[in-house]
């Protein structure tokens, strides 16, 4: 760390420069204006406080706060996941082994009485103290070096967390936990000596199955999305737990979070209902479409399905419901007379169990992007390829 980037006039100018639209690679071009700080130190720092007013608002609007390398910061959790995860333990004392740049400890400091951060690269660790002493979380403990070593000299905690690292040294960018680091699933049994609960953050990309695989004594499985795009999974154990998994949807939103949960073995027992299109529409959003309740989601709201592979929903009456609500306007087979006809020339345009890409159907039928017509191209349970026009049922 560049202590000097904290004094007073270099706070004001990254601030100013964070503030409007900036070339960062112009400003390195021309130069530090402060003494013993780098051009390429004060680009950090103004590239982190831009990327953070979306990510991380609780960092953006205090003073002092450090910001580390690009890399670092994106694999953060953003402030609206930290926040979400924190609400999922409980009791006095947490520990996580990985902890980064520490947004995630943040929050369960909120919760727990004492949080052990411990990170192995040592400048991110003390960047993370600074930034942890800027917001007053006095209850955390930074631990610089191997978590798995900081963990074999303490005796026991509530809970420790985990998000491994998936760049693998020999495997580039991995995705299934074995070959992460550290390997979960080969340190269970030490790590099940010191806790009774284990939290885990995995890539949205890990498959749920694969995941249930490799670990065991699997309460919750949380599902998360940001906007509608899935950020993480998060895998909740519990020593002594021997009952059914439930899985936990949740969409982050600014106006209202989308939340949706059904017991795993359910989704297996459910018997889907099969319907042509009717008066509504509806398409889940991408967390309830990651956790595979494609039949929990039918049964809980009263829905029949399109198709078994189609996973869109629809009914004569319209409902809330945690994803994009449709009005059909008009459905008809998929052919190139049939859309000539209907004189679409500019929609938005989704696919589901259709066998044409977007692109290649904009590029066909010369149909621009946008507007407020909605155009599903799908196949119905009869195995028919349709178009269902649509228009978005206002909130």
């Amino acid at each position: 760390m560049n202590t000097k980037l904290l004094h007073k006039e270099v706070q004001e100018f990254i601030a100013q420069k964070s503030n409007s639209p900036i070339d960062l690679s112009t400003l390195i071009l021309s130069g530090s204006p402060f003494k013993d700080i780098s051009p390429q130190e004060l680009a950090q720092q103004i590239n982190g406080r831009v990327k953070a007013k979306q990510k991380l608002p609780s960092w953006f609007v205090k003073s002092n706060i450090y910001y580390p390398p690009t890399l670092n910061l994106e694999q953060t959790s953003s402030e609206a996941t930290a926040n979400y995860k924190s609400t999922i333990v409980f009791g006095d004392t947490l520990i996580d082994l990985t902890g980064g740049l520490g947004i995630d400890d943040y929050f369960f400091s909120k919760r727990m009485q004492e949080v052990i951060h411990c990170e192995f690269n040592d400048e991110l660790s003390h960047i993370a103290s600074h930034n942890f002493d800027i917001l007053d979380a006095t209850n955390i403990r930074t631990k610089v070096g191997d978590g798995l070593e900081v963990l074999k000299n303490i005796d026991a905690v509530d809970w420790i967390y985990i998000d491994p690292s998936r760049r693998h040294d020999r495997k580039g960018k991995v995705f299934f936990l074995e070959d992460c680091l550290p390997d979960v699933p080969s340190n269970l049994d030490f790590f099940f000596k010191k806790t009774r609960n284990i939290l885990i953050k995995t890539s949205p990309l890990l498959d749920l199955q694969a995941g249930i695989n490799a670990l065991r004594c699997i309460k919750e499985i949380h599902v998360v999305a940001v906007g509608n795009e899935v950020k993480e999974l998060l895998w909740v154990m519990d020593q002594t737990y021997l009952g059914d998994i439930t899985i936990h949807t949740i969409n982050i939103q600014k106006k209202e979070h989308q939340k949706f949960s059904f017991l795993l073995k359910d989704e297996a027992k459910q018997v889907a209902e099969y319907s042509l299109p009717k008066t509504y529409l509806y398409e889940p959003n991408s967390a309830i479409l990651k956790s595979g309740g494609f039949l929990s989601i039918a049964y809980a709201f009263k829905l029949q399905k399109l198709h078994i592979n189609s996973h869109l929903y629809t009914s004569d009456h319209t409902i809330e419901f945690p994803g994009r609500r449709f009005e059909i306007i008009s459905v008809f087979q998929y052919q190139k007379k049939t859309l000539s006809k209907a004189r679409i020339t500019k929609a938005n345009i989704t696919i589901r169990n259709f066998p044409e890409s977007v692109a290649t159907i904009r590029k066909k039928h010369n149909i621009k992007d946008g507007g407020d017509i909605y155009l599903f191209f799908t196949t119905n349970f009869e195995g028919k390829k349709i178009v269902i026009r649509c228009k978005k049922v206002k909130a």
